[in-house]
């Protein structure tokens, strides 16, 4: 385990009746560092959040704490945002967030004032005597993260933050998330936004049926895809390729295709190979982005 790590799932297991929910499970997670968490739907995202809170326990495996099992105090200053909004839809704003600070152990004073400052923060403090019916669905989810941020977490556990939000409140959540993390708050969130986790996370871990496929940064996971080149050749062969063993060509948009090479080929023999099928009017690696990438490794784990 690293010296800055926070968080630690190892070789977690859960099954419900013939459903594999985890299969030995394990990744950690630093202080100061924001991880997306990503999969289809039912690939273990969730219970592997809730088995972290306590909500749920692991068949084997352990959940450590900077090295140690975590404990119930632990627990308690980890920050915790469920997929399905847990907030009280007849409670006023205000009212709800100092009760939720209070079961964590914040004085009602320091609660109330906490609570007006983030509303301040979100632009919701004209809404604090506000039912949270009556809010915007962005807003509740405002409030939402509010209530996870009040009691100071030195974790975060965020299932689905983004779901539903509009350009400006992705922007106001993305900002939140980053200042935690430079706060030295560890950041753990699951999204299907791709686009949001790509540009937001330090390492990005992909789950697959209840197993962890891929993780890394996105630009170790782009090397795992191997080395890419797009090259514009205006009336090229169909097969210019088939002379270069270890090249395959992956698409192909007009003129353009999208070829990648085996290790031992070299870009070398690739442009001098296109220059044979034509006039070279691009030759440019690939960076795929990371929608690509979640396909390349499910795929790819699927057909193992």
């Amino acid at each position: 385990m690293s010296e800055t790590a926070a968080l630690e799932l190892v070789a977690l297991n859960k099954r419900y009746g013939d459903t594999v929910a985890l299969d030995s499970l394990s990744f950690s997670l630093s202080r100061g560092e924001i991880f997306g968490f990503v999969g289809p739907n039912g690939a273990g995202k969730t219970t592997t959040m809730r088995i972290t809170i306590g909500v749920l326990a692991a068949d084997s495996g352990s959940v450590l704490w900077d090295g140690r099992p975590i404990a119930f105090a632990d627990r308690r200053r980890i920050g915790y945002m469920p997929e399905e909004r847990g907030l009280y839809p007849t409670w006023g704003v205000l009212e709800q967030l100092v009760y939720l600070a209070r079961l964590h152990g914040v004085d009602t004073a320091q609660a109330r004032a906490d609570a007006m400052r983030w509303l301040a923060r979100m632009d919701l403090e004209d809404r604090a005597t506000v039912q949270l019916q009556k809010l915007s669905q962005g807003n509740q989810q405002r409030v939402e993260l509010i209530a996870a941020l009040l009691h100071a977490p030195n974790v975060l556990i965020l299932d689905e933050p983004f779901a539903g939000l509009d350009p400006v409140a992705v922007d106001t959540m993305s900002a939140v998330l980053r200042e935690q993390a430079a706060a030295g708050v560890a950041v753990l969130f699951s999204s299907h936004q791709l686009e949001i986790v790509e540009s937001l996370c330090d390492r990005v871990g992909i789950v697959r049926h209840g197993r962890m496929v891929a993780s890394g940064t996105v630009a170790e996971l782009r090397r795992s895809a191997g080395r890419r080149y797009w090259i514009d050749i205006p009336g090229a062969a169909q097969d210019w390729t088939a002379t270069l063993p270890g090249a395959t060509v992956l698409r192909r948009e007009g003129s353009r295709w999208l070829v990648s090479l085996n290790d031992g080929v070299s870009e070398e023999s690739l442009l001098e190979h296109a220059l044979q099928a034509g006039a070279v009017h691009e030759f440019a690696p690939d960076a795929p982005r990371l929608s690509e990438l979640f396909r390349h490794v499910i795929s790819e784990d699927a057909a193992a």
